[in-house]
């Protein structure tokens, strides 16, 4: 007998969305975040998460949602892949969902090959769909590298030297 599978679930809009539970650290409220100059829209901003800096990615936005509201429910999902973490904003997240492997159903059966490449599956749970995502691939390669470069601290000047020009 296979495993289940054990995802965070969380909600965009009126759609279930579930991320394997091995890379969720945390769910956080939403603080204050930080706003990065030319960053992608979908792309908030940072937060200092325990002296740690993390980039903060609107879901809802990178999912296309064109109107929310923030709401006292909003979640951060923080995630880690390797030695990257980052979060995710939500509309919220609250639970773990486990899911028996003969209910999630393969991407290809359901989208078109190279449409959705970051969904691994849809889960049947109890009457509702749960859409299973690859974090990795929602972000783009080049998306995860301007992100480590918004966390990158600028180096500091060193005493005598003149300061640098922007």
């Amino acid at each position: 007998m296979d495993k289940e599978l054990q995802v965070v679930g969380f909600r965009i809009g009126g759609e279930t969305f579930g991320l394997p539970i091995s890379i969720v650290r945390e769910i956080v409220r939403v603080p204050e975040i930080t706003a990065v100059p030319n960053a992608p829209d979908y792309i908030e901003g940072v937060i200092n998460l325990r002296g740690r800096i993390i980039p903060i990615v609107d879901l809802r936005k990178r999912f296309g949602q064109k109107s929310f509201e923030a709401s006292k429910k909003n979640r951060i999902v923080v995630v880690e892949i390797g030695s990257r973490a980052f979060g995710l904003i939500v509309n919220s997240a609250s639970e773990v969902l486990r899911i028996p492997p003969s209910d999630i159903e393969e991407p290809s059966n359901v989208f078109q090959e190279g449409e959705l490449d970051f969904v691994t599956g849809v889960g049947k749970l109890k009457g509702r769909l749960v859409i299973l995502l690859d974090v990795s691939k929602i972000l783009k390669r080049g998306e995860i590298t301007s992100m480590d470069e918004i966390v990158r601290a600028p180096e500091p000047i060193a005493a005598g030297e003149p300061a640098r020009r922007l």
